[in-house]
């Protein structure tokens, strides 16, 4: 087992136990670290107690039920990621001096993107077979997190955020659509006015996801207030309201696609919509990507537009 030592008297700790410990400080959670590392949770406990006494200082603190990061488990987690990240490059380049042919993909992907994601997962993967695909399908603040942790090697998403070292390219249009049942009585209109959207009651995604961001610019754009009944977390959950007749929503119109063809949801014909927006593939500046996920990009930036895209009925 490889071993990090500088002299009997400092740190002599295992990569094991760092990689225990930056599951148990990602999740707050020795029984999540458990579960995801396949240990029992006293064999999680063990790690973490060895590792604190050669550091000699507490790396949590508990209160309650709730454990939470010291001052020094906050440093040694900024390290040992760090370290991670050194280790699963020099892997990757490693793998490529000897020829291997294969690699190592983890891709993090908002929900709504989920919609498409797979089918272009599924033609990369049979271009490249000897690629093994890791998909993480999270919230946009999720995947956020995973980019700002530098735990996955590619993000698809919308908008990417301002303030964050990543490097964004657009690959695919996103368009934003109304939609609403079809008996709905705005289903009936060829031309609605955004305005008139003020008197109808809205289904929305939670504060924070790109959908809900974009729907309240169009609106504070143009002095309209909507009103938001009731707050969702799932696409699916938005669709199937606005089915049964709860409300309006606004949604991707790559989420809705099943939906059109068996005419169980109608799009709105709003003005100002459909909402321009793109997806985004998005890496960390200062990342060094293998061959695979450049692979990756590479595709999204070439195939993507012709493979994915999608068209208003």
């Amino acid at each position: 087992m490889l071993m990090i030592c500088y002299n009997a008297d400092m740190l002599n700790f295992t990569l094991r136990q760092l990689q225990v410990f930056e599951k148990v400080a990602s999740h707050l959670s020795y029984s999540r670290a458990a579960e995801e590392l396949y240990l029992s949770q006293p064999a999680v406990s063990m790690q973490i107690k060895q590792l604190e006494g050669h550091i000699g200082l507490p790396l949590f603190e508990q209160m309650g039920k709730k454990i939470f990061l010291t001052e020094t488990g906050r440093e040694l987690l900024h390290y040992s990621r760090s370290i991670a990240q050194q280790l699963a490059e020099m892997e990757a380049v490693l793998d490529e001096m000897k020829g291997l042919g294969h690699g190592k993909l983890t891709l993090s992907v908002v929900n709504t993107a989920n919609y498409f994601t797979p089918r272009l997962l599924a033609k990369f993967c049979r271009q490249h077979p000897d690629i093994n695909v890791i998909l993480q399908v999270a919230n946009r603040d999720a995947v956020l997190k995973q980019l700002a942790d530098n735990s996955t090697d590619l993000a698809i998403m919308g908008q990417p955020p301002d303030g964050l070292d990543i490097s964004a390219k657009p690959f695919l249009d996103n368009p934003l659509v109304v939609i609403a049942a079809p008996d709905h009585p705005l289903a009936k209109l060829k031309r609605i006015k955004l305005a008139r959207l003020a008197q109808e009651t809205f289904l929305s995604r939670e504060p924070g996801s790109g959908t809900r961001g974009a729907m309240e610019r169009v609106f504070a754009e143009h002095q309209i207030q909507p009103n938001i009944s009731m707050e969702m977390e799932t696409n699916e959950a938005i669709k199937q309201a606005v089915q049964a007749g709860m409300g309006l929503g606004i949604l991707s119109l790559h989420s809705i696609e099943l939906e059109l063809e068996t005419r169980r949801l109608a799009v709105l014909n709003v003005e100002h919509f459909p909402l321009k927006r793109h997806w985004f593939v998005a890496h960390r500046c200062n990342k060094r990507l293998s061959s695979a996920a450049l692979a990756f990009k590479d595709f999204l930036l070439t195939e993507a537009k012709r493979f994915a895209a999608i068209t208003l009925p």
